[in-house]
């Protein structure tokens, strides 16, 4: 039986652990955090990941755990209606509450280890030694890197992110209220130019986001709340509607999540005995259906792995179909970006304009 390592219990991780463990694969998924999550960004479920999930028999779960959102309402800085939208009728729920979704869908047949990392790796042709933080050396014959944006197997595979992450001018910084958000199914939206503040509804308890525009800072040390937190304060600074009150939220927690909106850019996802998947591939932070590729992908390359008795067939099979979905998100995450946050009065004022005759 063919063992497989997969670093990260993510969507991504989650997903492949189950499709391995039916093709007949041994999988084993190892985890820094020290269990599930409890919190997460909303993201959706749509697309070519409705049919993967339908055949995993997780739809009523994922509906159950759905937010309450069905709508946007652009407001201004007094919190008056700019316009409202209607949202699409996907599922859209907590990015923590979709993985353990897919974990718990998974979890009868593949291994999980919590509170530990790949700390070396290195492979030849029969396999891949591996080294962890804290579990005892193992050989695998395959592994695959589901580490997301800040993959610890893309680094020890493919060298150091700098060679791979482009920024996409956009940070983006998440805060759980802890109450629910007043209207409780609208995502209420407010813009300056180059500064985007959100308040979801999620399931009752409301998430804050600051999404805003800003140069690479090479020397971001993704781990760092203290320099997070200022440099968030700094972009929101004199802005208007309810910022003031949810910077003063931001200061008092250390419950936040804060990175660079950005892409990775790879020549291929695969080297020997190792591949990537989900963001460390190929992420589009916020601006690409993440989750859902991610849950495609993952069914991809289990298809692949379960088809082509040679694992480099099957590599290069999963990476030559899944790339035709993640190029038309990576070409145009710039006007993502634009629509999301534009960086000029004239911008945001045509950005209003069209979204009123939206339907």
């Amino acid at each position: 039986m063919t063992t497989v390592l997969i670093s990260g219990a993510g969507v991504a991780g989650a997903t492949l652990a189950y499709w391995l463990a039916r093709h007949g694969f041994r999988p084993t998924v190892v985890e820094r955090a020290e269990g599930l999550r409890s919190s997460g960004n909303p993201v959706d479920v749509r697309g070519p990941a409705m049919p993967v999930a339908e055949a995993m028999g997780i739809v009523p779960q994922l509906r159950a755990a759905a937010t309450q959102a069905t709508a946007m309402r652009l407001v201004d800085a007094a919190g008056r209606q700019i316009t409202r939208i209607r949202m699409p009728a996907d599922v859209e729920l907590p990015r923590a509450d979709l993985a353990a979704i897919l974990h718990d869908a998974a979890s009868e047949k593949a291994e999980f280890i919590f509170d530990d990392t790949i700390t070396a790796l290195h492979q030849d042709d029969g396999g891949v030694d591996l080294t962890f933080q804290r579990t005892a050396p193992r050989r695998f014959d395959l592994v695959i890197g589901a580490d997301g944006l800040h993959s610890i197997v893309r680094r020890l595979v493919f060298g150091p992110e700098q060679d791979f992450i482009r920024h996409l001018g956009l940070y983006v910084a998440t805060l759980p209220l802890g109450e629910p958000s007043d209207p409780p199914s609208d995502v209420l939206l407010y813009n300056t130019p180059g500064r985007l503040t959100s308040i979801h509804p999620a399931r009752g308890n409301a998430l804050a986001a600051f999404i805003f525009r800003g140069p690479a800072m090479p020397d971001l040390n993704y781990r760092d709340i203290a320099r997070h937190r200022q440099i968030v304060t700094s972009a929101y600074a004199g802005a208007g509607w309810r910022v003031p009150e949810l910077l003063a939220r931001l200061d008092r927690s250390d419950d936040f999540y804060f990175d660079a909106v950005s892409k990775v850019d790879l020549p291929t996802w695969s080297r020997g005995r190792v591949t990537l998947l989900g963001d460390a591939a190929s992420c589009v932070s916020l601006l690409g259906d993440g989750s859902s590729l991610a849950i495609t992908a993952a069914h991809t390359l289990a298809s692949a792995l379960a088809t082509h008795a040679d694992h480099t067939d099957a590599f290069r099979r999963y990476e030559a179909q899944h790339r035709t979905l993640v190029r038309p998100k990576q070409r145009y995450a710039g006007r993502a970006a634009a629509l999301l946050v534009p960086s000029t009065r004239l911008g945001l004022g045509v950005r209003n304009l069209a979204a009123r005759f939206l339907p």
